[in-house]
């Protein structure tokens, strides 16, 4: 179990690395839009994000 989360957690941060890495300029102006967000939004936006994958673990498990 201790290596399965630690191996998620690796692809996460490979996941979340991409962008930034890639595309710096989008990256930068996307966290400058979410920063004008309200906090239900943001907090809507974190709800859809954990659905989303809670969904593709059930399908792909």
């Amino acid at each position: 179990m201790t290596e399965s989360l630690l191996l998620a957690f690796a692809l996460m941060l490979i996941l979340e690395g991409l962008m930034p890495f890639l595309m710096p300029a989008a990256w930068r102006e996307t966290f400058k839009r979410l920063t004008q967000f309200s906090d239900g939004q943001i907090r809507f936006v974190g709800l859809t994000s954990m659905i989303v994958g809670l969904i593709l673990l059930m399908v792909f498990k």
